[in-house]
């Protein structure tokens, strides 16, 4: 007499990552062993590296320095404490924040916003731009707006806003 083995259906989805098994319970088990051994310390590595942002935190390490309005976002920091490159990335932090937050429609803005809030002339806010771009802070999009990129969000929290926070206390 044969005996029926039960099998067993899994579908593990973990991110991009997904696979499926359809075995017996002992070769499922040893399935799902070699599943988790060979990707989660890969996975684990890749978080590691990944830049992640914290809205909660961010919103916290702002306080004090941006806000939002029903008009939109401000800078509660005087300009003359602050370069122009610290002002242009306060401006598209307040922009990603508050649309993170759902605070604001748009992550981004144009040269001629940045231009207005900087109060420098087209030139200097283009060059300044550029630096931003060419250092990875800022993107400009496919609609001739800037944003600030990931990493310069993560600059942002690490290095710029402790600076500023220093120039405010000064």
């Amino acid at each position: 007499m044969i005996e029926k083995q039960e099998k067993a259906e899994v579908h593990i989805k973990y991110k991009e990552l997904e696979k499926s098994f359809y075995a017996t319970l002992e070769e499922t088990w040893l399935l799902l062993n070699k599943f988790f051994s060979k990707y989660l310390p890969q996975f684990e590595i890749a978080n590691k590296l990944w830049l992640n942002v914290d809205i909660q935190q961010l919103a916290k390490d702002c306080e004090g320095i941006i806000a939002f309005s029903p008009e939109g976002a401000n800078l509660l920091i005087p300009k003359s404490k602050i370069t122009d490159n610290e002002t242009l990335l306060l401006w598209l932090l307040a922009a990603y924040l508050g649309h993170r937050l759902g605070l604001t429609e748009s992550d981004t803005l144009s040269k001629e916003e940045l231009q207005t809030k900087l109060g420098k002339n087209s030139k200097i806010t283009s060059t300044r731009l550029g630096e931003l771009v060419k250092n990875d802070l800022a993107t400009k999009t496919m609609d001739e707006k800037f944003r600030i990129t990931t990493f310069g969000v993560a600059q942002m929290q690490r290095e710029i806003l402790p600076k500023i926070k220093t120039k405010l206390n000064a």
